[in-house]
């Protein structure tokens, strides 16, 4: 009787771990890169937030990588993405603390709460220009600017761009989606904002490396940056392509063909290899696509690039 209770506890037990790991299995944040081999860790850093800011009321300051911050609250997407992985857009993020040297200009373009500035200026001590339309979002932006102190080297933006000088309504209640408003959502709760051209802004500028998450609004924004594309100076654009310029009537066929004209190829990144592979067309498999002009630049600033810890696992 004994041995066949052992057996049937030990059978529960294994299906116990077994429904525990289906349910890691199924939760998308386990099956980030950083957090694949550490999946209990990563719930339990998971379960930590939920439980930590809801007892603790108001805004947390979140200490990121080698000292960079980020002012937090519940239900901050990009944020929280960051605290549960470590790099929210792991390729992404990975690519820009591998290629961006200290004497770069980087360039933040639908910068929302900053976390790609927060890494450009104070992990990699780069120059840089951010945009964000949204006032209540910039204003966030703005205390992770602060909090970073890294005012001296950040010129934040309140504003949209276009391709044209103009006023724009977006929409205010998306969080990190945040876009310009269709004809269907003007009824919605949305603010307009000034926009401007990139290449009006950045004249007299020469940027290395370029983010832009406009939420389908690339295509336009681009046209207002063609000057900028062709700087010999900028190297890479991290620009997220995932189908959102329908909303627009964009096709993100054309995208691809703007950006092969300035000589900008699409690639993949992989972290932990640090190889670089060419894409037939954009990133399937990410929201982001990383556009690259000359590919061996790019990999010799990798190659120098040191080690970056995140979450306990070297980069």
């Amino acid at each position: 009787m004994a041995a066949a209770q052992t057996k049937a506890a030990r059978i529960t037990l294994e299906l116990v771990k077994s429904n525990i790991m289906n349910l890691l299995n199924n939760i998308q944040f386990v099956n980030h890169p950083l957090n694949q081999a550490h999946k209990i860790a990563a719930i339990i850093r998971f379960l930590r937030w939920q439980i930590g800011s809801r007892i603790v009321q108001g805004d947390i300051i979140y200490q990121w990588v080698n000292g960079a911050k980020f002012i937090v609250r519940p239900g901050e997407t990009g944020l929280t993405g960051n605290i549960y992985s470590g790099l929210h857009e792991f390729s992404d993020m990975a690519y820009l603390l591998h290629t961006l040297n200290s004497d770069d200009l980087f360039i933040d373009i639908g910068a929302n709460v900053g976390s790609y500035t927060i890494l450009a200026c104070t992990v990699k001590r780069a120059k840089g220009y951010c945009f964000e339309p949204v006032p209540t979002t910039f204003e966030r932006l703005m205390a992770n600017i602060r909090i970073n102190d890294i005012g001296d080297r950040v010129i934040a933006l309140n504003i949209g761009l276009s391709d044209r000088e103009d006023k724009l309504l977006f929409t205010v209640d998306e969080n990190c989606m945040n876009h310009v408003a269709t004809d269907n959502e003007r009824s919605k709760n949305n603010v307009e904002v000034k926009v401007s051209r990139l290449d009006t802004i950045l004249k007299d500028c020469n940027p290395h490396l370029m983010k832009i998450d406009v939420e389908g609004f690339e295509t336009i924004v681009l046209n207002g940056a063609i000057e900028t594309l062709s700087k010999q100076s900028l190297n890479s654009v991290i620009m997220e392509l995932n189908g959102s310029g329908n909303r627009y009537g964009f096709n993100e066929e054309d995208i691809l063909r703007l950006m092969s004209d300035r000589e900008f190829h699409p690639y993949t990144y992989d972290p932990f290899s640090r190889e670089i592979e060419t894409l037939e067309g954009k990133n399937n498999l990410s929201g982001n696509t990383i556009f690259i002009r000359d590919v061996n630049l790019a990999l010799e600033r990798i190659k120098a690039s040191p080690l970056v810890s995140i979450l306990n696992t070297k980069i």
